[in-house]
C-alpha cells in the first residue's frame, strides 16, 4: 500500500472521528422540561425552559398523543408555541419538553455534518432524489401511498443566504410552454416571477401548463394555504402523471396551522435548493405567496405584534423577501431555481399590500385579467401589465423590436376599443390604429392557446414574427 493511500485513508478516519466528537459535544446531558400555563387563541404561553426562536418542543398532555410546537417568540421567563396540529386534549401544566432535531450521523468518508451555525441546528427535513414523485405535508410526511421516505439525505428549512456578487446573471431563457410568455414576457433561467391574479382566474391551470411543459429538470411544487380538494384536483388532471413524475409536491392546505403553512413554504424551497446545489435546474412553483404572508400574519398577530399596513405587521413584509432571495441561479456552472410565486389580489386590486411588496422584490410579474377570463380568453394573461425585467438580456434586438410593435398595437386598439364598438371612429383617421383594428382578431389568436397545446419556444417566436410578415 502506498503513502499517499494510507495517508487517505487515515485522514478519512480522522475525519469521521472528528464528526463523532463534533456531535457528542453538541449532546445535552439532562433532559430540560417545563410546563403549559396558558392557551390563548392560536399560542401557548410555557414556563420554566429557555429555549431559541425556531427550536422545536413537545406537549405531553395527561391522556393523548404528543403534539409538536414550535418557539415563536418570548416575554421574560414565559414562551410562546405555536402548535403545529390540534390542541384539543391539552391542560394547564401539561409537561414541554424540548425536541432535539434529528441530526444525520457521521459517515466515514463524507464531511462531518455542518453545524457551525445556527440553522445547521434547525429542523432537518428528508430531501433527494427519493422525493421525485413523490406529495409530502409541511413536515415530510407522505400524503400519498407509496410508503415511508428514506431519510439518507437531511436538510434545513433555512437556507444560508447567497453572496449576491457569486450569484450567475440570467443569461438563457427557460421554455415554459405558453406561447404569451415565451414570446412577449421571456422568462430566463433562474428568473423569479410572480403571477398575479384574483380568485377563479385559471392561475392554478396556467401553472399547471408551465409544470407539464417546461424544460426543467426537477419541479417543485408547493401548495401553500390552498383548498384540500384543488390539492387533489392540481395533482391528478393539471399536473397529471407525466408532470408528476419529476415533480415533488408539498402541500400545506388552508386547515392546517399557520406554523405549518410557514413551514411547507420552507420546505419546498429547500427541496429545490438541494437540487440546485447538485447543479440542476428546478422550476419552483408556489401557490400561493399571499397565504404564505397569511400566515405570518396570523402567527404575529397573535404573538402580540402590532399591524401596520391593512393589518399586516412588519414582520410580514420582512420574511417576503428572505423567502424569495433564496431562489435564483446558484454559482457559475452550477444550478438555477425559476420560481413562479402566484399572489392572490384580492377584489382585483393591484395596490394590495402583499402584490405591492412582492412585485418590488420580483424580477417580473404577469397579471392575469377578469375581464379577458370572463370572456373566454384563455391563459387570461393581460400583455399591457405584465412585463419581464431579465428580458431584455435574453432575446436579440429584432425579437424586442417586435414585441414593441406588438405592444404598440394591441395597446392603441384597447384605448380605442369604446370608439370602435360604437362605430364613432372613421377608417383613416389614424394609419396606427386602422392597423391594429385588421390585426387584432390575429394578436387574440396568438395569446389564446387550448391546455393540451403545447408551444416551444422557437415555434412562438417565430410566430411573433410572422404576425408582422418578418422572418425570425
Amino acid at each position: 500500500m502506498s503513502e499517499s493511500t494510507e495517508n487517505d485513508h487515515l485522514n478519512g478516519w480522522r475525519s469521521f472521528l472528528e464528526g463523532c466528537r463534533e456531535s457528542a459535544s453538541q449532546i445535552v446531558p439532562l433532559v430540560s422540561s417545563g410546563h403549559l400555563t396558558r392557551i390563548n387563541g392560536l399560542v401557548m404561553e410555557a414556563s420554566g425552559l429557555k429555549l431559541p426562536l425556531g427550536s422545536s418542543c413537545r406537549i405531553l398532555p395527561a391522556g393523548g398523543s404528543p403534539i409538536e410546537a414550535e418557539v415563536v417568540g418570548f416575554n421574560g421567563e414565559r414562551l410562546f408555541l405555536m402548535p403545529s396540529e390540534d390542541v384539543y386534549g391539552l391542560s394547564p401544566g401539561a409537561k414541554v419538553i424540548a425536541l432535539d432535531p434529528t441530526t444525520a450521523p457521521p459517515r466515514f468518508g463524507p464531511p462531518p455534518p455542518a453545524r457551525r451555525r445556527a440553522i445547521d441546528r434547525a429542523k432537518l427535513l428528508p430531501v433527494g432524489d427519493s422525493l421525485l414523485g413523490r406529495i409530502l405535508d409541511a413536515a415530510g410526511r407522505p400524503l400519498d401511498k407509496f410508503g415511508p421516505l428514506p431519510t439518507e439525505t437531511l436538510r434545513p428549512l433555512q437556507g444560508r443566504p447567497i453572496n449576491p456578487m457569486s450569484r450567475a446573471p440570467i443569461e438563457k431563457s427557460l421554455d415554459v410552454g405558453v406561447r404569451a410568455i415565451n414570446s412577449l414576457l421571456t422568462v430566463g433561467r433562474g428568473q423569479r416571477m410572480g403571477l398575479f391574479a384574483g380568485s377563479g382566474v385559471g392561475k392554478s391551470v396556467l401553472l399547471g401548463m408551465m409544470a407539464r411543459y417546461t424544460e426543467a429538470e426537477v419541479i417543485v411544487v408547493g401548495l401553500i394555504g390552498e383548498r384540500g380538494r384543488e390539492v387533489k384536483e392540481f395533482i391528478e388532471q393539471i399536473l397529471g402523471e407525466e408532470g408528476l413524475r419529476r415533480s415533488v409536491v408539498i402541500a400545506a392546505p388552508a386547515d392546517v396551522s399557520p406554523l405549518m403553512r410557514l413551514q411547507g413554504a420552507a420546505y419546498a424551497t429547500s427541496i429545490a435548493e438541494h437540487f440546485r446545489d447538485q447543479g440542476r435546474h428546478v422550476l419552483l412553483i408556489m401557490d400561493s405567496l399571499t397565504r404564505y404572508a397569511m400566515a405570518q400574519r396570523e402567527i404575529a398577530l397573535a404573538i402580540g405584534e402590532p399591524p401596520v399596513t391593512r393589518g399586516y405587521p412588519p414582520s410580514v413584509f420582512a420574511r417576503l423577501p428572505q423567502l424569495v432571495e433564496r431562489a435564483g441561479n446558484g454559482s457559475d456552472d452550477g444550478g438555477s431555481i425559476t420560481a413562479f410565486y402566484t399572489v392572490l389580489t384580492e377584489a382585483d386590486d393591484q395596490q394590495d399590500p402583499i402584490a405591492d411588496s412582492a412585485r418590488a422584490i420580483l424580477d417580473g410579474h404577469i397579471v392575469l385579467s377578469r375581464t379577458l377570463a370572463d370572456a373566454g380568453h384563455y391563459p387570461a394573461i393581460d400583455i399591457e401589465q405584465s412585463i419581464s425585467r431579465a428580458m431584455v438580456n435574453l432575446i436579440s434586438p429584432e425579437h424586442l423590436d417586435q414585441i414593441r410593435r406588438f405592444k404598440q398595437l394591441y395597446s392603441r386598439y384597447q384605448r380605442s376599443r369604446d370608439l370602435i364598438s360604437v362605430g364613432a371612429y372613421a377608417a383613416g383617421t389614424d394609419p396606427l390604429l386602422d392597423q391594429a383594428i385588421k390585426l387584432y382578431p390575429v394578436f387574440e389568436n396568438f395569446l389564446q392557446q387550448t391546455l393540451n397545446e403545447k408551444a416551444s419556444f422557437s415555434n412562438s417566436v417565430d410566430m411573433l414574427f410572422g404576425l408582422f410578415g418578418v422572418h425570425a
